[in-house]
């Protein structure tokens, strides 16, 4: 093992040329460890290669060349050399170089480097102060890299390609036995064409001919924040989500309109860079049209009574409802009852048809009360499973008996929540309830409970996620609003969760929080990988929004405006023309060399991404 200096940081490089460990300047590690989710296999800078001639992992080189400033490497497979040359000082420069050594050409289909940052979740004080969030913008010749500490403090490590283009990233070692609370192996791509030639907006196949190379390199340095991580992209916008018909201005000149619904990818004038922008319809349209779909297709007519009122998970594909069994997230409540949300939503602004609304959701209100609610204000899991309590369905069923008008009813289960030890709990949407019914005692007690937890907060379903932190700060600012919370408290934690998301040039991904779980517990598909964007990424926009404003900055209060109205708008692209939708979007090119870069068949839970969207003044 050799350690490097790395401008404010430390680089370790193991005995076989790769790169162990970087040591951010605070002293906490960068990349992932070697234990039970990481080892020397897909230690950084190691990868594989597909091409047309055949398949390669490349570990352990041919030749090693240490340098005092680095060091130079050569693996060879089958007739392909790779040279790879790393350099160390202030900076850190990385070039890969490949080569067609043989007579005939070949043609590279996947190119893929392990960067296996350490974005996992331990805990959250272990999180906040030992981990980091890996942004991704694999956008061509623009690509880069940012990775943030999680408690927002600075300098991140920026990777910036400054020769070559990556079009792609995947994930590997996503498994049942990693949960919720690893983000597995980040690979780079310079092409993923063998595996997911469709993944965002294309994957070359790159030609090599005999002698003939291929090169890129990356530089990588430290930067306060991600400002400072200065990238001047060929390709840009200062807006993302438009509706159909609206003139997007790009930072090259171009304009760019249609109306057509749906995410369009936009080149550079060289064709070396490209951005992902959504046109979308008016918020009524999709709005007006999920709802019908919903009272079409996601419910359950064939069965006796009440139940036939609840709203169910749908497959696309099949055009069947689905049956949930003993998978929790495909049940009849718990998160479903976005979908009659939704429905007073659309209620509530006079679109629709009123009296059929009326009567799915007086139906839906029987089910409630026959199914999942009982005497004391507890909430059933689902009406399968009773007996069994989830703490995070209290709010949601509260809010809806709210939206029926039985204010009692939607106190009763609160007050319930918090006997069943809801002070220890982050559920959704707790501040705006607990003000709006009263209850300030709760709200008081709740907020002053968990600043005294500061940075350790209990685990939840997952260890430490965006929704834990969203809901606190959503709690901590109706309690300031009461005058009962410092500012302080408040202050301290906002960058806990603007640091869960960066700016890349993807409507999907810019101002979206990180969340690399959903698509496996929600999806058909059972997916794990990254999922951008995914509906609970709108408590962060819920939050930007209630923010107070004497907290921050002009500056700092527009950027909370435009983080607010992106993340919104990003969530529009669930929904599609006729009302059907999609409860995950799988981002990477590839998880477990699976394809991905898809959007789940199963319309199930995003529903709660148009409830925000309607309830906001962005729109």
């Amino acid at each position: 093992m050799e350690s490097f200096d790395f401008g404010r940081g430390t680089v370790q490089v193991a005995d076989d040329g790769a790169v162990a460990q970087v040591l951010h300047p605070d002293g906490r590690h960068v990349l992932l460890d070697e234990g039970v989710v990481h080892d020397s296999l897909h230690a950084w800078g190691k990868g594989f290669v597909i091409t047309d001639r055949g398949s390669y992992r490349f570990d352990n080189p041919a030749h090693t060349r240490w340098r005092s400033s680095g060091i130079d490497l050569l693996y060879r497979f089958g007739d392909l050399e790779l040279r790879v040359g790393r350099r160390f000082g202030e900076r850190w420069t990385e070039t890969y170089e490949l080569r067609n050594t043989g007579d005939a050409p070949i043609e590279l289909g996947s190119v893929a480097i392990s960067t296996p940052y350490r974005d996992v979740y331990t805990s959250s004080r272990e999180s906040l102060a030992g981990a980091v969030h890996a942004h991704v913008w694999t956008g061509g010749a623009d690509a880069w890299v940012w990775a943030a500490p999680m408690d927002g403090s600075g300098p991140g490590l920026g990777l910036q390609l400054t020769e070559g283009e990556l079009w792609a990233y995947s994930v590997e070692s996503r498994e049942p036995g990693t949960s919720s609370n690893v983000r597995g192996h980040i690979y780079l791509h310079v092409t993923d064409h063998a595996r997911a030639p469709h993944a965002m907006g294309g994957q070359p196949a790159i030609p090599l001919a005999p002698g003939a190379t291929y090169r890129w390199t990356w530089q990588l340095d430290w930067y306060d924040d991600l400002p400072a991580f200065e990238r001047n992209p060929r390709i840009d916008a200062d807006r993302l989500a438009l509706e159909v018909g609206e003139t997007l201005e790009l930072s090259d000149g171009q304009q760019v309109t249609t109306g057509e619904p749906g995410i369009h990818y936009v080149s550079s004038t060289d064709g070396r860079a490209r951005i992902a922008v959504l046109f979308h319809d008016p918020l009524r349209v999709i709005a007006e049209r999920r709802a019908r779909f919903i009272l079409d297709h996601q419910r359950r007519p064939e069965l006796d009574g009440s139940r036939k009122y609840a709203f169910v998970p749908y497959d696309n594909d099949s055009g069947l409802t689905v049956l949930a069994s003993a998978w929790r997230d495909w049940s009849d409540a718990r998160e479903r009852v976005g979908m009659a949300v939704l429905l007073q939503e659309v209620r509530a602004r006079g679109w629709g048809d009123r009296a059929e609304l009326d009567a799915a959701l007086a139906g839906y209100e029987q089910f409630v009360r026959e199914y999942l609610l009982d005497a004391e204000g507890t909430i059933q899991d689902d009406s399968i499973h009773q007996n069994a309590v989830r703490l995070y369905n209290f709010p949601w069923f509260a809010r809806f008996l709210l939206g029926q008008g039985d204010r009692d009813g939607a106190t009763r289960i609160l007050n319930r929540y918090y006997e069943l030890g809801g002070d220890h709990f982050l559920a959704f949407d707790l501040g705006p309830l607990l003000t709006e019914l009263g209850l300030e005692e709760h709200l008081v007690r709740h907020a002053q409970t968990f600043i005294g937890y500061g940075d350790e907060l209990p685990p939840h379903e997952v260890n430490y996620e965006q929704s834990m932190v969203a809901p606190l700060l959503e709690l901590l600012a109706a309690a300031y609003q009461s005058g009962k919370v410092d500012g302080a408290e408040l202050t301290r934690r906002l960058p806990w969760l603007t640091a869960f998301a960066a700016d890349q040039p993807d409507v999907r991904l810019r101002h979206v929080p990180i969340r690399h779980w959903d698509g496996y517990w929600f999806g058909r598909q059972r997916l794990w990988g990254d999922v951008f964007p995914h509906y609970w990424s709108a408590l962060s926009a819920v939050v930007y929004a209630a923010w107070p404003r004497d907290l921050v900055t002009p500056e700092q209060a527009d950027w909370l405006d435009r983080a607010e109205e992106a993340i919104l708008r990003a969530n529009l692209v669930s929904f599609a023309p006729d009302g059907s939708a999609t409860c995950a979007f799988v981002y990477p090119s590839c998880v477990n060399g699976q394809p991905a870069h898809v959007a789940d068949p199963l319309a199930n839970d995003q529903d709660w991404a148009l409830v925000y969207a309607l309830r906001s003044a962005a729109f």
